[in-house]
């Protein structure tokens, strides 16, 4: 069951609705107002044009870290680039270390095994110690909280410069920061690469790699991270796609080649739900940095290879994701009261792999809609995935029982601890007292937003359009959701393997002046395969969608994708 919330009522300009007002409604409800805004949201600047503060990175430190990295260069000092093992890190080290290879440093990327945990570690400083002892470390999309092991790196004789889009914590660590909260990782790594790639061409005739060549692995680490895909990460994925679906890249084309897309076809939900899942793969599953060396390679049968490793990982994830999720929904199961579920989630077994337990929480939180926590039992200590609905702050939540914990570290939807294992049950009644005390029933029903309700017959070739100036979509800039009231079902069948989804045609019910549609609109309903008996041609329906182009054959037909239905 889902509440809908209507953002705005659509007033028109005169007595017939008009495409023109459907936009300025849309443009409303994103809070774009004035001409400036309205402007840089449908025409975002080239992210190549913007500095720095435009990004809130502070000017200072950001010149402390280029002098630092450039003096590296120069000298030719060992240099590594540690970044985290996520999508978002391994694209922004791939984009510091190409940079800093192709200007001639002598710089190596590093990735830690997740077993090593999150972060610059002492364990890390010590690896890259052994391998060729470095006297610069830059970290890529992690070290912000990281003060006592810059300390640690310092005291072996290695400088550290950190990039990180993080919250900033009390204390800060003793080095060049370079920081925002207003970008991914990877962006933060971009900006990096593109003031030491500018002045790099500056000073010499012969090129080397583009910024705007690297400006596609920024575009992944922005979508895979989930950030709003406003402002400058709007313009970093809007041009950012553009270098995807044209690239180069030997690497990225053989992961676009094996995924089996298509170049030109690329968008948002094809990098967050088909590519950047390959990449975090790795770090989940095996070792995140096959994944950077696949986005960097220049070697066709290495490429290849490294592709089919990144996608058979990729599948053995998706086994294990499926299968544990199996394993927790029968562990939730056995835990109602009744038919009373609890406000929030709390399930572990020592089977679960820490690596997808955040996965599986997901997918708790998507059946159940309620706050999810995931805990991988060890002998001693457990780690911890927890998930969160809109409303209820779970890192804030978790931290209440700071005194039962290891250590924790997130945001308000998402979060991750370590705890000793002989406190598990302590921690589980502690967080679910508090879930009880401050999570309501209407917290816990779903809500779809939906800009506008509009008449059938005002959904055109001419508005899907017009939409496509909204895009990308993604976190932060949904795709636009309209109602309509009071819709025929002209016809109904089952499609899909298993007869989950439904091939709907709708007309518009003659009411309050409104007429009868006379061409029926084609719709697809995903996963409503349930209301197919329930669906009458002479029973009005209510119906919620977005706006949609089917492809099939070089053809194409304006169709719906439903997000809701609503039977009287």
């Amino acid at each position: 069951m889902k509440r809908w919330q209507v953002l705005s009522k659509l007033e028109t300009r005169n007595s017939k609705l008009e495409t023109g007002d459907i936009l300025d409604l849309l443009l409303r409800n994103r809070n774009l107002g004035t001409k400036k805004e309205i402007e840089e949201f449908l025409h975002p600047p080239p992210p190549s044009t913007l500095t720095p503060r435009d990004v809130g990175i502070d000017k200072k430190q950001f010149d402390m870290a280029i002098r630092r990295i450039n003096d590296a260069i120069r000298k030719k000092e060992s240099v590594v680039v540690y970044a985290d093992y996520d999508a978002d890190g391994i694209t922004g080290g791939a984009i510091l270390w190409e940079a800093l290879y192709r200007m001639g440093a002598r710089v190596m990327p590093y990735i830690p095994h997740r077993s090593e945990g999150y972060g610059l570690t002492k364990q890390g400083i010590d690896t890259v110690m052994n391998i060729d002892h470095p006297t610069l470390i830059i970290t890529v999309d992690h070290g912000i909280t990281a003060w006592e092991k810059v300390a640690y790196a310092k005291k072996q004789g290695i400088d550290v410069i950190v990039t990180d889009h993080h919250t900033k914590p009390k204390k800060l660590p003793h080095c060049p920061i370079v920081h925002t909260t207003d970008l991914s990782g990877a962006g933060v790594s971009w900006f990096v690469a593109k003031e030491l790639l500018h002045a790099s061409h500056s000073l010499r005739s012969t090129p080397g790699v583009d910024a705007g060549e690297l400006l596609a692995l920024a575009a992944i680490g922005t979508i895979a991270d989930l950030m709003p895909l406003v402002g400058v990460n709007r313009a970093i994925v809007r041009y950012g796609l553009t270098a995807i679906n044209n690239t180069s890249r030997v690497g990225l084309k053989a992961l676009i080649s094996d995924a089996g897309l298509t170049p030109g076809d690329i968008g948002t939900y094809e990098v967050s739900h088909i590519l950047a899942p390959r990449l975090n793969a790795m770090g989940r599953i095996e070792h995140a940095l096959d994944a950077l060396r696949l986005l960097c390679t220049p070697k066709h049968d290495r490429a290849r290879l490294l592709a089919e490793k990144l996608g058979l990982t990729n599948r053995e994830r998706q086994q294990l994701t499926e299968e544990t999720t199996h394993h927790a929904l029968k562990g939730v199961a056995l835990q109602k009261q009744g038919n009373r579920l609890k406000k929030l989630i709390f399930i572990s077994h020592e089977s679960y792999n820490q690596g997808i337990i955040g996965l599986v929480a997901g997918k708790l939180v998507e059946e159940y809609y309620r706050p999810a926590i995931v805990v991988s039992v060890g002998e001693t200590f457990s780690k911890a995935s927890a998930r969160s609905i809109t409303g209820f702050n779970i890192v804030e939540a978790i931290r209440t029982a700071s005194d039962l914990l290891v250590d924790v570290g997130g945001h308000p939807m998402a979060a991750g601890f370590t705890v000793e294992t002989v406190r598990l049950d302590a921690l589980r009644l502690r967080l679910e007292q508090y879930a009880e005390e401050r999570l309501t029933d209407d917290m816990l029903t779903r809500v779809l937003k939906v800009d506008t309700e509009i008449p059938l017959d005002t959904v055109s070739v001419d508005l899907w359009k017009k939409l496509r100036e909204f895009e990308p979509f993604g976190f932060g800039n949904p795709e636009p959701v309209f109602a309509t009231r009071s819709v025929r079902v002209a016809d109904a069948r089952l499609v899909g393997a298993d007869g989950k989804h439904l091939k709907l045609r709708f007309q518009q019910f003659p009411r309050s002046g409104i007429s009868l549609r006379e061409t029926p609109i084609n719709a697809i309903a995903f996963n409503f395969g349930s209301l197919y008996g329930k669906l009458k041609s002479d029973i009005p329906i209510d119906v919620a969608y977005t706006v949609d182009m089917d492809t099939w054959n070089g053809r194409e037909k304006l169709q719906l994708k439903i997000k809701d239905i609503r039977l009287p």
